[in-house]
């Protein structure tokens, strides 16, 4: 078992060293260890080839172009400061001294956590640096200085990950106290304000630091590393996200789980303070998601748009190149306007609407935003196009201009039909609670497997329906300005996912604030204090309303998590939609090296198209699993520690003591953390493996197996997390009704609900968003294994050095379950 979850770095280190001693395997499967090590040296004297991402050669720019590229330098830092600006607003706002040290103690324990991450990911950088060292100095030889560059963007890609996902939670703690406090006002419109507030804080400050890291890299790289620095820079970005996602949906759903089960072992409230798994859930609710989204929010971003790069640089015709480039950028650096101006009018219309209410609907305040802000975005697409372009023959910005539209409807659409699902006002909501008051847990369960299936049709076909319609415009005149339009009209389409970006992680962002501010306002014990309404009204200026606020909070909590689920699938598919422009470099790449034209692969006529799209749908189960049996096996864990240490008798303290709540963390650290680790090697091995067995030895025909493989991940990948994320959706808020609108909190109707959504969380904040940081890493992986795989001198030995891969993929398959699994009694 894994050790102190207090030093990451001595975690990993004893790991490997503990295989290779086999103090931890058997005889021969350390064989094979060994001799994937001997393998991997064997790949470092390869030769070099003949294409490769070093030769993304990003063409220069004009001096018109420079300047309308340095105009959004400004745009960028003026989006800084207005989420700067934010972040004082929040943290200026009043909060009861009781609340302030509860999230002062929470973000503590979130400090000590992404600490731990931190050294991880630096032992991560270190391997990820000794290969793109290896490749662009030994393969490509390019000189030190070129090599050096290119290895700091991708350090500057996992420092972005990481500086904002340090951002998000610091902004996160401070407005979870605040919108705790502020609900003894009475007054819903600030409980919607203030995570809000926070919300696009988050959004606008993160889209601003990843541009302008990209837009140094545009304007400022010498133009034979730009291409390498973005593909650098990527894969930075997409290893800190997946390091940071899977870690934190495994701790996060650990540490629900542990406490939610407590309220029916013994029949306590929610987020009692006696329950020493509060503070790790409360922890949870940051780590899984405010850091792992705020990180893949990053690295979705940047991923897509070096796709965006690598396509327009491959595949546009030369004389085009620069200014798609440019377009894409200024397309990209208005979003930060379109975003932040509709934010304002949105704050407008709320305020207009809900004015001093007591009742209203926090989830149409939230809708009507993501609307706006969709429609602002197309018409700002239009226009800019016209501008930018509208110089070219056959419209060619009108048809762009519909391409990406289709995907920013997309992404005010998608949120809608998840509202269908999970929804705690959706007739699919209403009847997993009627199906379990009848039935109990088993038709709890069964009902919202029915939602999630539902939910991955629709929104599967309305993504298909989409996805025609760009594939449709690009048929009209397209291909004059660059091969394979079509793929470019679907990378166009992942792009329009994201033409609002700031309020869609603003939206997501809402849900761990409103979670966290429920469970702050029960561990300060603020009802209890003596005298605190005449302090609150001496010091703040109200009298406090505690007739109402727990039900305010829990109502905003139901429109929280009902966004964080409409954030997630225009999150994966965006990776989905994405990944075939990343796919179909790698596809040019086999054009260029190895002459065999894109028709002949995936063609369903080779075998190995088939035998790749099997073993892509058999890995995407396998991380299903992986993933929830590390949740699995750290909640036994969890809960058995606190059933053991939860004191409840009456001369027992008010609140649990401090060292059982670290006990607890603990635990959920250290499944994370070795979860994580299986995953992720067994991830990276499996990509070496499949892209080995792809180099084509006696004839073309197995250099499809990769393709199909990776495309396979992406389809297999979105349709199994849309359903298990809006089928874990659906169970929450069927749990909320029946504890907000029901008022049954200790019934066996309650109990029903709370086990439904103990089955759904890590459906929905583990495995499910876990999934879109893999897909953009193994496609990104994918580009550098295959490189290295069909290099000639490679070719010879390809086969067994992919045997040797897979082998070693296969142990951590078996250690995921078997070395994670719950002990069983004798």
């Amino acid at each position: 078992m894994c050790g102190s979850s207090h030093d990451h770095y001595e975690v990993l280190r004893n790991y490997i060293m503990s295989y290779i001693k086999g103090e931890e395997m058997m005889c021969k499967k350390n064989v094979f260890l060994k001799a994937g090590i001997l393998a991997f040296l064997s790949i470092l004297f390869a030769t070099p080839i003949f294409a490769s991402e070093a030769e993304l050669n990003i063409p220069v720019l004009s001096a018109q172009q420079n300047h309308w590229l340095m105009i959004g330098f400004l745009i960028c830092f003026a989006g800084m400061v207005f989420g700067l600006y934010q972040y004082s607003k929040v943290k200026r706002l009043p909060a009861h001294k009781s609340m302030l040290d509860i999230s002062e103690i929470i973000f503590q324990t979130c400090k000590t956590y992404l600490i731990q991450q931190g050294k991880l990911l630096i032992v991560l950088e270190v391997f990820i640096g000794a290969c793109i060292v290896y490749y662009f100095g030994a393969l490509q030889h390019m000189g030190t200085n070129g090599v050096l560059i290119i290895l700091a963007w991708s350090v500057v890609g996992i420092l972005g990950s990481y500086g904002v996902a340090w951002f998000g939670i610091r902004m996160n703690t401070l407005a979870n106290s605040r919108m705790a406090f502020a609900s003894l006002e009475g007054k819903p419109i600030k409980l919607l304000d203030i995570p809000l507030t926070a919300g696009m804080s988050i959004g606008v400050l993160l889209v601003c630091v990843e541009l302008i890291m990209m837009l140094v890299i545009l304007v400022f790289m010498p133009r034979d590393v730009a291409g390498a620095s973005f593909i650098g820079f990527a894969i930075g970005e997409s290893l800190g996200a997946s390091a940071l996602r899977i870690c934190g949906g495994i701790f996060t759903k650990i540490a629900d789980i542990g406490s939610d089960l407590m309220k029916i072992v013994f029949t306590i409230k929610e987020d009692d303070p006696r329950n020493p798994g509060v503070i790790a859930d409360c922890t949870g609710d940051n780590a899984g998601d405010s850091v792992g989204p705020t990180a893949d929010g990053f690295e979705t971003y940047g991923v897509t748009g070096v796709a965006l790069i690598s396509f327009i640089v491959l595949a546009a015709f030369p004389q085009y190149q620069a200014e798609l480039l440019v377009w894409i950028f200024v397309m990209r650096i208005l979003m930060i306007i379109t975003s932040i101006g509709s934010y304002f009018i949105n704050q407008v219309v709320s305020t207009a609407v809900m004015g001093d209410k007591e009742k209203v609907n926090f989830e149409a305040s939230l809708t009507s935003l993501v609307w706006i802000t969709s429609i602002i975005s197309i018409i700002v697409t239009f226009a800019i196009s016209k501008w930018q372009l509208g110089h070219y023959p056959d419209n060619l910005w009108f048809k762009l201009s519909i391409i990406i539209s289709c995907g920013t409807l997309a992404a005010a659409l998608i949120p809608e039909l998840v509202k269908v699902f999970t929804s705690s006002k959706s007739k699919h909501c209403a009847e997993v609670v009627t199906a379990a008051r009848e039935g109990g847990p088993s038709l709890d369960i069964l009902s919202g497997f029915v939602a999630g299936n539902f939910s991955a049709f629709w929104l599967g076909i309305s993504i298909a329906s989409l996805m025609f319609v760009a594939y449709y415009t690009s048929t009209f005149g397209l291909s004059n300005f660059m091969e394979y339009s079509s793929v470019f009209a679907f990378g166009l389409v992942a792009f329009g996912f994201l033409g609002m970006g700031p309020v869609t992680i603003a939206v997501d962002s809402y849900g761990p604030v409103t979670d966290n501010a429920q469970s702050i306002y029960e561990l300060s014990l603020i009802e209890t204090i003596p005298n605190v309404e005449k302090e609150i009204e001496k010091e703040f200026g109200f009298k406090p309303r505690m007739d109402v606020a727990k039900q305010y909070l829990e109502e905003n909590d139901s429109c929280g998590n009902t966004f964080k689920a409409t954030a997630k699938p225009v999150l994966i598919g965006t990776a989905v939609v994405g990944a075939t422009t990343m796919i179909f470099s790698l596809i040019l790449l086999l054009r260029k090296a190895l002459g065999i034209q894109p028709e002949m692969i995936l063609n369903l006529l080779n075998p190995y198209t088939l035998l790749g799209f099997l073993c892509g749908g058999a890995v995407i189960y396998w991380f299903t699993g992986a993933s929830t049996q590390a949740v699995t096996t750290g909640a036994y864990r969890a809960v058995q520690y606190i059933k053991k240490n939860i004191k409840l008798d009456d001369a027992a303290s008010l609140s649990a003591s401090t060292e059982s709540s670290k006990e607890v963390v603990k635990i959920c650290t250290q499944y994370a953390q070795k979860g994580m680790f299986n995953i992720f090697l067994a991830i990276f091995s499996f990509a070496l493996a499949f892209a080995f067995f792809s180099a084509p030895v006696s004839g073309p025909e197995a250099a499809s197996f990769f393709i199909s493989y990776l495309i396979s991940i992406a389809v297999f990948g979105l349709f199994q997390a849309i359903f298990m994320a809006n089928a874990g959706g659906c169970w929450d808020n069927a749990k909320k009704v029946v504890e907000v609108d029901l008022k049954q909190k200790g019934t066996p109707l309650h109990a029903a609900a709370v086990i439904g959504d103990t089955v759904g969380d890590p459906f929905k904040d583990t495995s499910s968003v876990a999934l879109n940081p893999i897909i953009k890493f193994t496609t990104l992986f994918g580009l550098l294994a295959m490189e290295i795989a069909i290099a000639p001198g490679m070719r010879g030995i390809a086969g067994i050095v992919g045997i040797v891969f897979f082998l070693i993929a296969l142990i951590f398959v078996w250690r995921s379950f078997y070395a994670m699994r719950i002990p069983l009694d004798q």
